[in-house]
């Protein structure tokens, strides 16, 4: 029978599955993603992970995400998360748009959608989480970059691309990396010093505003502006620098590091994408396991791929053929769901972990 799942480890963490399996307490953080639509993947394997395999855990349990994966935990965060992701599911999946919208109105749609399962309660409950601790990344932008003008704006992105493409920490002169922490405890990444960083923490004063921020996508969306408790500047999407996150994540833990991903690619940043050498340090992946869709999973579903942004092109005007069409990815990932706790419940992830490639 065909696996749904692929297990990938890096070192350390694929010496510990491989002794002991796999257990709730063994996680210490999960990571997730920027991605946009591709998260609807991941829908029913989020369920499965934070409402059934986490249960009546006693030490915190680190969250970090950039853009879709801040939204992602914020919604499993909450006292009520099954009820929660139906509302976000329901809001994401049916956005539509008649004509081809401008930043504005990108951005207020968005807005729309984050009041729909966050209120002032929501996040109360989000920080006050018995174990979770929450924590997500956007960017703080230098000039042009901060600039709402389109053509200062792309003459911005094409800079930091081209010095992207030959040195990854040479964004720094581009951006700021932005980190949103938990007030209660400081996440074991606190320190990541491999970029200029703002350290801000959540409060329910910013918590929105914060999370808007993460999933700005540049010329896509506006960038957020006075975000209290955060220095003056124009945030935007934290997966310019941390598109996938390739950063140390347990420095010096043997945990786990559960990454549920769409892929079995890690891009270090957005910028990335197209620059197939750029890896993520083998050193920051030591701990994470990374559980992904495998490459027949994906053949089966509509348009043989997960759903992504240009949807929104390809299906233009044909809005009730995008929405059925991410709907049967989200119920086809009730297979991965179930192939998950199957996995790990009965030990067999020892048998199909592998390691990772660098």
């Amino acid at each position: 029978m065909p696996q749904s799942l692929t297990f990938l480890a890096g070192k350390t963490a694929y010496s510990l599955i491989k002794e002991k399996g796999l257990t709730p307490d063994m996680v210490k953080v999960i990571a997730g993603a920027a991605g946009g639509p591709k998260w609807l993947v991941l829908n029913r394997l989020d369920r499965a992970i934070f409402t059934t395999w986490l249960t009546d855990r006693k030490e915190p349990l680190y969250l970090i995400g950039s853009s879709i994966g801040a939204w992602r935990f914020s919604v499993m965060s909450s006292r009520k998360p099954l009820e929660t992701q139906k509302i976000f599911e329901e809001e994401y999946t049916n956005q539509t748009y008649k004509e081809k919208p401008n930043a504005q109105i990108v951005t207020q749609v968005t807005k729309k959608i984050i009041d729909s399962f966050l209120d002032d309660s929501t996040i109360d409950e989000i920080l006050n989480h018995p174990y979770f601790r929450i924590n997500f990344i956007s960017v703080r932008s230098k000039w042009p970059n901060s600039s709402e003008k389109k053509t200062l704006l792309g003459l911005g992105l094409l800079g930091a691309y081209l010095a992207n493409a030959v040195y990854r920490k040479s964004l720094g002169f581009f951006f700021e990396r932005a980190l949103f922490f938990h007030p209660k405890n400081p996440p074991p990444f606190f320190n990541t010093n491999e970029f200029p960083i703002q350290k801000i923490p959540l409060s329910r004063e910013n918590y929105k505003s914060a999370l808007l921020s993460t999933g700005s996508i540049p010329i896509v969306m506006q960038g957020v502006s006075d975000i209290p408790n955060a220095p003056q500047g124009v945030y935007r999407d934290g997966g310019i620098i941390d598109y996938h996150l390739d950063i140390p994540f347990l420095p010096d833990e043997n945990a786990i590091v559960l990454y549920p991903h769409f892929t079995d690619r890690i891009i270090p940043g957005w910028l990335d994408k197209k620059l197939h050498w750029r890896k993520p340090a083998a050193e920051n992946m030591k701990n994470v396991l990374l559980v992904a869709p495998s490459k027949e999973f994906i053949a089966d579903l509509p348009d043989k791929k997960i759903p992504d942004r240009k949807d929104f092109n390809r299906y233009f005007q044909r809005d009730e053929d995008r929405i059925a069409c991410w709907k049967t990815v989200i119920k086809k990932g009730e297979m991965m769901a179930e192939e998950f706790l199957e996995t790990v419940s009965s030990g067999k992830i020892k048998e199909v972990i592998q390691p990772m490639q660098f």
